[in-house]
């Protein structure tokens, strides 16, 4: 049996739908009800964010890459990072992992091909919004990526970090998010939106809203750890 080692913990609330959905979805595909292999590395969420919000992101790959290595050390046969920001970093982590990884933005990207979409809204953190790393995976299969305006990021954001990565989910800020929803659709014609935050799926929890599709990068994600670990 495989064994899928996950940085988590950024933020802990999504670690836990992660293990949840993977054991789930891995008993679902196991003839004789098997459960899997985890192995959790949960590193500090404070850290983390103070780095990222200091653009010092040499740090931040050094941290990702002592984390997977404690992972290759417990026996870990492959990682994912649980989290859309800190692939702002993935490719420089992927080239100096001890574990081959699987990255959240391609297996989105894989997803929303087999849809057929074309235009995507992404939501999520601000450094995951204004960063280039979906639209450099999504651009080459021919989708654009669309974003939110400036003060739509920054409600985005804010209630990001003040609320959901504290799983605190308000009806309020559901209502605003499908609002915007709403006028990216007016604007931009997205037919999905791509929830680029690993929490966003706990707020937002439908399949699609007035006929934009959300594409929940958890889900998306431990569908392609499920299939690495039943290979």
């Amino acid at each position: 049996m495989k064994t899928v080692g996950i940085v988590g913990g950024i933020a802990p609330e999504s670690t836990i739908e992660y293990y949840r959905q993977i054991i789930d979805a891995y008993r679902q595909q196991s003839s004789a009800g098997n459960y899997p292999s985890i192995l959790i590395n949960s590193i500090n969420l404070t850290k983390m964010i103070e780095l990222i919000t200091g653009n010092e992101l040499a740090a931040v790959t050094e941290y990702l890459l002592a984390a997977l290595d404690k992972l290759a050390r417990a026996g870990a046969d492959f990682a994912v990072l649980a989290s859309n920001t800190p692939h702002i970093v993935f490719a420089e982590v992927r080239a100096r992992s001890a574990l081959p990884l699987i990255s959240i933005v391609e297996a989105a990207c894989a997803e929303a091909e087999t849809l057929g979409l074309k235009r995507i809204g992404l939501f999520g953190t601000r450094f995951t919004m204004q960063a280039t790393f979906y639209r450099d995976v999504f651009s080459p299969a021919g989708i654009q990526i669309v974003l939110p305006n400036e003060a739509e990021q920054d409600y985005i954001h804010s209630h990001y970090m003040d609320e959901l990565i504290n799983g605190i989910f308000l009806p309020e800020t559901k209502m605003r998010l499908l609002q915007i929803v709403d006028q990216l659709k007016e604007r931009s014609q997205v037919e999905g939106i791509i929830l680029g935050g690993t929490e966003l799926p706990l707020i937002l929890r439908e399949d699609e809203h007035n006929g934009v599709l959300f594409l929940d990068t958890t889900k998306i994600h431990v569908k392609q750890i499920v299939a690495e670990l039943v290979a």
